[in-house]
Order: C-alpha cells, then structure tokens, then sequence
C-alpha cells in the first residue's frame, strides 16, 4: 500500500517536469513561534526559496489527510489551530486514523519528503542526542531518518540544547556526513561557532550537491547533514546562550517536562530568558538556510537532468 499524499498544484508540476523542490517542515509554525510571527516566517521562507528558484513544499497532515505544499489558508489553520500534534514516525498511524491534525517534525517531514521523491529539507535545526542522555535515553527519532533516508537537511546545526558532541558521534555511527557550509566548525543554531569540528567543509552548493549524488549513486542510503551557520549580524554570544539554556534546562527538569515537550519548552524559555532576541535570530537562520537549501536543490536536480 502507498499513502495517498495530497500534492499541491505547484509541487505536482514540480515533480511533473523535474523541477528543484525544498521539502519544509511545520512543526516551526504550530510549535516553534507564537502567532502571527509563525505566519508571517512560513510564507517568507516559502518566498525566497521562489525568488531562488525552487519550489518551497511545506509538509503537515490537515484532518488526517498528508500534505506535500500548503495553500495560505492551511498555514494560518495550523498556525491558530489549538491541539496539533507533533508528528514523527512513531505518530502518522493514529494521526491519519484519528483523522487528527498534525505538524510534521523533522523526521517526520523527512518520511513525507521521501516518499514524495523530494530530496533536500530546509529546517532551523536537527534533533540529536539530549543533555544527559546517558541516563534519559533522550535522542531524537532526527537522526534514525538522516540515516535511513537519502535526504539532505539543510539546518544551522543541531539545536543548542542538545549535547552536540555526542550528536556528532551518533551521526557518524549511522554513517551521515556533517558538511560544513563555508565552515570548519559545527554551529550551533544560535551561534556560528561550537568546539566540534564538521566532517568536510564545502564552500559552494554545487559541491555540496556533487558529493550526494555521488554518494546515493553508489547505491548508499542514508541523508546528509549541510550545517549553515546563522548569518553573523544574528549570531549569538555562546557564553550568554549556555547560560540560559542550562537555567532552562534546570527548569524543565524541576517541573518535570520530558519527551516531545522539552524542545518547545526550552525554546520558549530561552525566548524569555534572552528578551526575544533568540526568536529573532531563529527566524533569521532558517531564511538563511531556506535560501542555501533551494541553491542545493537547483545544482542537485541539474543530475535528473
């Protein structure tokens, strides 16, 4: 059995006729930002993968029924609409069965990609493995699909609350490459720098798109990770994040927040904890990744070609 995906007009022409497209997740709109920042950041990013020249396709399931593109009217439903689930792998069964809707998560978005025959993804940042994971077990169903899947998510880095380091040794077990974009070493969401070094830095799109192609030629599965620091003026001191990510942390473990709920949580509380200049510079990094992401999928696509 193939699931029924309800392809918009624009990505089914896209698909038709071979064009570049740039897979979008929707868990930023329902779960990332308040309203109407959320709006307002999805239709930007889905304008300049345009100007690029691409074809943006955000991804959710609206009333049980799987989306590859939203109209206007769906991104403002999932924007206000209370109760949409965040959807990974684990929840498309009783999502669709329910008839629920929901926005799909990295992973998530990555599954639907796929099948879909959309191969790279712009997103703020990846999932990894959770501070404290060698007690908690916490890490992100992100990285099972990076390996899984031959998809490339265009991300800048692993978010910041993660353990970065131990994120970078789960990537590299499940053989995903960590390419920096013109940078030797990993962001870190909010900020352009972290301690860890990628595995290969590319400085152009053409070469990122050159080395997946020869890797999935090969008959290799499994996705790439294109980690595109924030733009400079938006960056972040490290210092001053830490701190509020750890004061956050200390919070979610005092009330107790686990599972799906930490991300958000701890976003919210970083928001508030550094005056809502995080919110912005979230918004600024993933228009910087969008604009990369569509570059990449213009210089895959010339190989269909």
């Amino acid at each position: 059995m193939k699931p029924i995906l309800h392809l918009h007009p624009d990505v089914k022409k896209a698909l038709d006729e071979k064009k570049p497209i740039v897979a979008l997740e929707s868990t930023i709109i329902s779960h990332g930002m308040p309203y109407p920042d959320n709006v307002k950041m999805a239709l930007d990013v889905e304008k300049i993968i345009k100007d690029q020249g691409a074809v943006p396709a955000t991804i959710a399931i609206l009333k049980g029924e799987i989306h590859v593109g939203l109209s206007k009217e769906d991104i403002e439903f999932l924007a206000k609409e209370p109760g949409v689930y965040k959807v990974g792998k684990r929840d498309f069964g009783y999502v669709i069965s329910q008839k629920k809707t929901g926005a799909t998560t990295v992973s998530g978005t990555s599954v639907i990609a796929n099948l879909a025959g959309i191969e790279v993804f712009a997103t703020g940042g990846i999932g990894g493995v959770h501070r404290g994971a060698q007690e908690t077990f916490d890490i992100s169903r992100d990285l099972e699909e990076l390996a899984a899947l031959n998809i490339c998510v265009v991300c800048a880095g692993a978010k910041s609350i993660l353990d970065l380091g131990l994120t970078l040794e789960y990537l590299e077990t499940k053989g995903v490459e960590v390419i920096g974009y013109q940078t030797d070493l990993l962001p870190a969401f909010y900020s352009r720098t972290s301690p860890f070094k990628v595995n290969y830095r590319l400085d152009h799109p053409k070469e990122i798109a050159d080395l997946l192609h020869a890797k999935w030629s090969l008959g290799l599965t499994g996705g790439a990770v294109v980690a595109n620091p924030i733009p400079e003026p938006y960056s972040m001191d490290h210092q001053v994040i830490d701190q509020a990510i750890e004061k956050a942390l200390a919070e979610a473990n005092l009330k107790g927040v686990k599972g799906q709920h930490v991300t958000p949580f701890l976003l919210s509380k970083i928001k508030e904890i550094t005056g809502g200049e995080s919110l912005e510079s979230n918004i600024e990094l993933v228009y910087n990744n969008a604009r990369l992401a569509a570059m990449i999928a213009i210089e895959l696509n010339q190989y269909k070609k």
